[in-house]
This record gives C-alpha cells, structure tokens and sequence, in this order.
C-alpha cells in the first residue's frame, strides 16, 4: 500500500510516499496558496518515488492548510501527526517540540506513538519561526547566519517576546552598538526560555525529539538544549516528521 503525507505549513508544504518505508519526499515554499503547494509538493514526493498518482492508496493531509487540500481521503491535526512520525523514527521519544512558522507546541507521546497531552502558543508569534524570522531580519541575517552567531556568542537579555516590542529592543541595541552576535543569542536564548515553560508545564524530561525545519539548525537546536538542560534527538530529516506521520496513518486507516 502506497499513502502519501501532506503537510501544509504556513512557511513550506512536506510530502512523503510511504509504503513500509519512505519511498519519496519533497519540500516546497507554502506562499499564497497553499492548495497548490499541496498539490506541487504531492507530485514532486512522487517524482522522487518514481511512482505515479494512480499508485497511491490513500492520501492524508496535516498542518494548518490541511483544509485547503481537496484530494486528501483523511485530515489529522498536526499534532497527532508529529508524535506519530517521531516515534516512529525515535520509539525512545516521550515528548516532541515543534517549533513551526505560526506556533510552538510540545506534545506528550505515549508507548504506541499516540499523543497523551500537548500545549501550544497560538495566540502571537512569540517563540514560533515567524519570530526568528523577523528578528533575523532585522539584524540581516539569514536563520542560518544568526544560528551561527548565537552559539560563539553571550545572549544580551531581551525583555520582550512580543514581536513588535522586540524588534524596537533590538533595533535601540543595535543603536547602542551592542554586538549582533549578542543580539542573536539573545533572540534564541529568548526562544529557548519560551519552550523550557511550556516543557516545564507538561513536566517533559526524557526522550525529547525536536521536529520542523528548525531543528536542522545546530546552532539553534543546541542553544534550546542547553537552555533546557536536556539532550533532544533531532532527526535526520526533521522536516517532513509531521508528513511521514500522516503518511503512517494513511497505511494504517
């Protein structure tokens, strides 16, 4: 049986082809229209199969434009879909972090992969992806360059989270000649410190797997850790973790 994963993110759209193991991916920009992202992404994953669309079973859809997809058989939240793709890829995985490009979350895993608990902040763009962007922005740099910075650097204290109120700090600091790697570590000690609360508040303390493309930043994933004082496992693809679980899902519907 061939299923096919769909994640529609509001920053990049990830497919997998699955038929016992990860035949294909793909991975393209959202934009403006995330129906046609869906759609980019699904015959490209194929491509990268060599499969054709008559080959699948059964296509699930995730991730916030999940609706927008009109050729999904099965929607499931993004949630369900990172917890089912980290264990699979991890079965020592009890917790997940995902920091997305609208929201942050932790998610409790239990023994069969299914979610127990999780928390998220929805409500702004405090401690998600679109943050880093922007702060990234400000200063010039690209998530790449800032991560990079951050870790050979001592974070300055940022007093704000909220996205208006950080970009005036930061750009005062700047004005103040206060050093950019400075500024960097700040901004990511300033994430790091938003996912130790909500990891607190699930009381999350073993067997943490980090999802989503920032995971792929060293830099940033190990200023998290060391904030967090624990070791977190990063996929090798971390990426397309919530588009492999919707793909397992789809097998097992």
């Amino acid at each position: 049986m061939v299923s096919v994963g769909i994640d529609i993110g509001s920053t990049a759209t990830k497919a997998v082809v699955f038929d016992g193991m990860v035949r294909g991916r793909a991975v393209v920009p959202t934009g403006w229209e995330p129906r046609e992202a869906g759609l980019r992404a699904f015959r490209e994953a194929l491509s990268s199969a060599g499969l054709r669309e008559e080959s699948v079973s059964r296509v699930v859809g995730t991730g916030y434009g999940r609706v927008s997809l009109p050729f999904s058989d099965q929607r499931v939240t993004e949630i369900s879909c990172h917890a089912r793709g980290a264990w699979y890829l991890n079965p020592d995985t009890r917790a997940v972090i995902d920091i997305g490009g609208q929201d942050s979350k932790v998610i409790l895993v239990s023994d069969d992969g299914s979610v127990s608990d999780f928390i998220m902040n929805d409500k702004c763009a405090a401690g998600t992806g679109r943050f880093l962007q922007v702060m990234a922005g400000i200063l010039d740099l690209t998530l790449d360059e800032l991560g990079s910075l951050a870790a050979s650097s001592e974070p300055v204290p940022l007093t704000s989270m909220c996205t208006v109120f950080a970009e005036s700090e930061i750009i005062g600091l700047l004005a103040q000649g206060t050093p950019k790697g400075a500024i960097a570590a700040g901004i990511i000690d300033a994430i790091a410190r938003r996912m130790e609360g909500l990891v607190g508040r699930l009381e999350a303390h073993e067997g943490i797997t980090f999802t989503g493309g920032l995971a792929t930043n060293g830099s940033i994933s190990g200023v998290i850790a060391r904030r967090l004082g624990l070791s977190l496992h990063v996929p090798e693809d971390p990426q397309i973790v919530g588009a492999l679980g919707a793909a397992l899902i789809g097998c097992n519907a």
